[in-house]
């Protein structure tokens, strides 16, 4: 069985040397690096099931790399290492692309958790036999005068093409594969962002009004919200 990769950037010597010893010992193939600007050069011989990032890095930080990581891997997923407590870092964090997040200080326990959550989350190591139909409507869904790609998280509106962030796109998946069933609140919650606290819910409001104005050209797609239940994708006739 092939090892889950892990790309880890952290510039703190002793945690990085901790984290990186401990995760080895677990079977991960890991690669650390220490400096923000050196890590997209890595990709070429390197490529990661999953990032693990610290915020604070030296020349290039972690908000930034992770948009640079994310414009060139849109499905990969991303767990950020952060000091920063404040709500605004952890929105930023997650508009720059990250998937998740844990805040220091953590335990390897923690850590390994994470990494797993989020490798389901996005079916990676898993073994699944998918028929030609079912990779047929992977890749092309038409949502009224949309169409929507799931794998590479693109959403083609009737003027522009809109590239969706991971989340965006993890969101419409769930919405929209339920057809015209309502999509409870917290099966969102735990399925796309792998809680559902307080935090994740305020994300989720705002994430779902972003959906709303991607799908503005269109009067006849609405998603509507079932106060105390979820929500309804609807493409009316």
């Amino acid at each position: 069985m092939n090892k889950t990769k892990i790309l880890y950037v952290e510039d703190e010597p002793n945690l990085g040397q901790i984290v990186y010893d401990s995760l080895i010992l677990k079977g991960f193939d890991i690669i650390w690096e220490t400096d923000g600007a050196q890590v997209m050069s890595k990709f070429h011989d390197f490529t990661p099931d999953i990032c693990v990032l610290d915020i604070m890095l030296p020349n290039v930080d972690g908000y930034q790399l992770c948009e640079h990581i994310r414009s060139k891997f849109p499905t990969l997923p991303i767990i950020f290492l952060t000091a920063k407590t404040e709500t605004p870092d952890l929105v930023k964090g997650f508009e720059a692309g990250g998937t998740d997040y844990i805040r220091k200080p953590f335990s390897i326990e923690e850590l390994v958790i994470r990494i797993d959550n989020q490798l389901k989350l996005h079916g990676i190591g898993e073994n699944k036999e998918i028929t030609k139909e079912q990779k047929i409507e992977l890749d092309e869904i038409k949502l009224g005068t949309y169409t929507y790609f799931p794998k590479r998280y693109e959403l083609i509106t009737p003027s522009k093409t809109i590239n969706l962030s991971n989340r965006e796109g993890e969101l419409l998946k769930k919405l929209t594969e339920m057809g015209s069933k309502v999509v409870e609140r917290k099966d969102i919650l735990m399925q796309v962002w792998g809680d559902d606290s307080f935090f994740n819910s305020r994300n989720l409001d705002v994430y779902i009004k972003k959906l709303r104005n991607y799908f503005n050209e269109d009067e006849n797609i609405e998603i509507q919200t079932l106060r105390g239940r979820g929500y309804l994708f609807l493409v009316k006739l």
